[in-house]
């Protein structure tokens, strides 16, 4: 869409007000409001605003940036208020020297991409987004859940549908295009699948569904989250993402008729890549404490690094291929959860299979068994290693990944390793309530 294009429908959809938002390094979504007026100057020399009050972003002697616009991510918010009617666009942030700043993760993304289109290669790729309803009056220290349906459970007057109609109703007005909604394996958890896009507009769509789910759910007076455990005991909440590649054609690069599972080389060298940086991608992809409370055998949450087929305890899995459905080849990857800035992890995701690509590794024999079922002495016998059992493990692995850190770049790396260690750190001297009752009375 160019900008007289982009006038027009706002003159058409009667807006008002327009929020341009970005994110901060962690996946937080930051705006900045401006009256309907003054977008076409937006439009046509961004926005300035004040880097060092926005997390990793700038120091106070080096604070100014702008923001640029982008027209295609245009639409309408459709909670606002008609006479207060409120859009969003998405932004890219520039440094005053007129470059994409370095520490901007959906320019991360972009520059990813880049240097993937330039071996001929364009990542796509489909999220699968869990997340839990509670009732708002649930305390946080015990959440109540706000159904006690099970996996694709279905009844006309389950309240749980009627929120997540709504969601879709309003995702799609929005332009997110959902393939399908359904609940989930554990009491008061749900789903949305959405449309096969490239990594920038699905990483988009992924910031869209999380505020949007959660403004939903409140307009139901009840609270939504994208915590990846929020109950012991249950499954969590996860963020498989289907990946593929294709050429400048539209032809997926994934397919090869006589491949085993119908992979190309290139898939299957995508693949080693994937679970060659999977330690190191860990952090990224799972980068809260809480992220490996899910990352536990049991649950369907992958903890063993190999691939597979039809083993859903494989890091990485391969749907099934459909005659009839070449381009839809692709492969899954389990570990990420909804906790994760988008941006950051599809980059280090496809960094980490180009990898795979550039250097022509070779991918191990898949596992058919169930791996959870394996002893210790069987998994080193096969060869299997499993993803780090902490966040403090997953960010020793990422500091010695050069790969996933050169994704990064250094600014974001630096930014997110002292964030994170420090939130490592603070979770790590806390004394919880399990401790107390396990050893208080008996030491």
């Amino acid at each position: 869409m160019d900008e007289k294009e982009l006038l027009e429908r706002v003159a058409e959809d009667e807006v008002q007000f327009i929020s341009l938002q970005f994110t901060d390094i962690m996946g937080t979504v930051k705006s900045v409001s401006i009256p309907v007026h003054r977008l076409e100057e937006a439009l046509n020399r961004g926005v300035w605003f004040d880097g060092s009050s926005i997390e990793g972003f700038a120091r106070i002697f080096e604070a100014d940036m702008f923001l640029k616009p982008d027209p295609d991510s245009y639409t309408v918010l459709p909670w606002s208020q008609p006479e207060r009617r409120r859009a969003r666009i998405i932004c890219d942030v520039y440094g005053t020297d007129g470059n994409p700043f370095k520490g901007d993760p959906r320019s991360v993304l972009k520059r990813a991409v880049d240097r993937a289109a330039e071996m001929g290669m364009h990542f796509n790729c489909g999220p699968e987004v869990e997340f839990f309803l509670f009732d708002n009056g649930s305390g946080i220290t015990e959440p109540v859940p706000h159904d006690v349906a099970g996996y694709f459970d279905f009844s006309p007057r389950d309240r749980a549908q009627v929120v997540r109609s709504d969601i879709v109703k309003a995702l799609m007005s929005m332009k997110v295009d959902v393939e399908a909604s359904h609940h989930e394996v554990a009491i008061g958890q749900h789903e949305i699948d959405f449309e096969y896009a490239n990594a920038v507009t699905s990483a988009d769509n992924v910031m869209t569904v999380k505020y949007t789910v959660k403004a939903v759910a409140q307009s139901h007076n009840l609270m939504a989250t994208f915590m990846p455990k929020p109950l012991f005991g249950v499954n969590g909440s996860g963020m498989h993402v289907h990946q593929s590649l294709q050429d400048g054609s539209g032809n997926n690069l994934f397919y090869n008729p006589d491949g085993q599972f119908r992979l190309s080389e290139s898939a299957r060298q995508f693949v080693a890549g994937q679970l060659k940086h999977a330690p190191a991608l860990a952090a990224i992809v799972a980068p809260t404490v809480n992220s490996y409370k899910r990352l536990v055998p049991g649950y369907e949450a992958p903890v063993y690094i190999c691939w597979a087929q039809i083993n859903r305890s494989a890091l990485i899995r391969i749907p099934r291929y459909s005659p009839g459905r070449e381009q839809s080849t692709r492969v899954e990857l389990r570990c990420p959860d909804p906790s994760c800035n988008p941006y950051l992890a599809f980059a280090v995701m496809l960094e980490a299979g180009m990898d795979g690509i550039r250097n022509k590794l070779e991918v191990p024999d898949p596992v058919s068994d169930d791996v959870y079922e394996y002893s210790p002495s069987k998994l080193v016998e096969e060869g299997i290693e499993t993803l780090p059992g902490t966040l403090g493990d997953a960010l020793e692995e990422l500091g010695k990944d050069d790969v996933i850190r050169g994704a990064l770049g250094e600014h974001v790396y630096e930014v997110f390793h002292r964030a994170k260690s420090t939130e490592w750190d603070e979770y790590r001297v806390q004394v919880s309530q399990w401790e107390r009752q396990r050893y208080l009375e008996i030491l």
